[in-house]
């Protein structure tokens, strides 16, 4: 679920969002990881004459922080990077950012060599704390752990996050998918239940708890990792996590709870949506983008 999905219907209105496609789910039981590399330098495939059609070639590897160092067993950005951020729509590869953050499903492997082939990292979008029931792995979720509905959204329900027992193993399998077909980070999504109206009696502590799992688990598969918004729970969490993505800090006047990353020298990938302010100074990678999160994009 991304953020303006669950923004109130005002605030939806305010910021002239439309019904965004839904995001393809992970296949659960794909193969296992390769094992974790502890090499630095370009991504994995890259050639240093490789090029995507339609990105210019005039910019100097100098002129831009190098979007990769590998140190144990997993990528860790930094703060300058650019980045694109598509969840629907035809993936447009010309894009000419160091970072995508893509659909692992609707993307293939081959895109992620293609994108790699140019010097990107790619990060996987995985639903991490809500339920959708047309997801090929639907049926692994026992009804026990399925809360209430997420407003607005019909087939998605969210997790009962303190059931690390019932969730790991799915989780895993669809963070090897990512890894498998070659992804650097993970994007998990709605890990902040404990603010919502889940219908589970979920606690700050439980969400702490549940989104350190998500990281351990992401670092022993090879991938780096990313806190989705919940900025509440941002400085507790930081150390954990090698990223930020963010949607819409600055009409929530949030943003400021996010330098925690910057400071640490770690990227907050920031993204508003409508025409109000967009970038936070120089600190953050900031979009701006329409609310399906399709291939358009307006660097702030």
């Amino acid at each position: 679920m991304i953020r303006w999905r669950v923004a109130a219907v005002a605030a939806v209105m305010l910021l002239g969002a439309t019904t965004g496609a839904a995001v393809a789910w992970l296949r659960a039981g794909d193969p296992a990881p390769p094992p974790a590399g502890g090499a630095t330098g370009p991504p994995p495939g890259a050639a240093a004459t490789a090029h995507v059609p339609g990105v210019p070639t005039s910019r100097s590897a100098s002129a831009r922080p190098a979007p990769s160092t590998r140190e144990a067993g997993w990528w860790r950005p930094r703060p300058g990077l650019t980045w694109q951020w598509q969840l629907s729509g035809r993936l447009d590869l010309s894009v000419p950012a160091d970072v995508y953050d893509i659909d692992a499903v609707e993307s293939s492997k081959s895109d992620v060599d293609a994108l790699h082939a140019a010097g990107r990292r790619v990060i996987c979008y995985v639903n991490a704390g809500a339920y959708e029931e047309w997801r090929p792995d639907a049926g692994r979720f026992p009804t026990g752990v399925l809360g209430r509905p997420l407003d607005g959204w019909p087939g998605e329900r969210w997790l009962d996050v303190r059931r690390w027992d019932v969730l790991e193993p799915i989780l895993a399998a669809r963070f090897a998918t990512c890894r498998a077909k070659g992804f650097d980070a993970v994007e998990p999504d709605n890990v902040d239940g404990y603010a919502n109206d889940s219908g589970f009696p979920l606690g700050a502590a439980d969400q702490l708890a549940f989104n350190r799992r998500l990281a351990d688990l992401a670092h022993r598969t090879g991938l780096a990792i990313g806190l989705k918004n919940n900025v509440e729970q941002a400085a507790a969490l930081e150390p954990a996590f090698d990223f930020a993505v963010n949607e819409s800090c600055q009409v929530y006047r949030e943003c400021d709870r996010l330098r925690v990353f910057v400071d640490r020298g770690k990227p907050v990938f920031h993204v508003e949506y409508g025409s109000g302010p967009c970038g936070f100074g120089e600190l953050f990678s900031s979009l701006r983008k329409r609310p399906d999160l399709d291939a358009w994009r307006e660097p702030c």
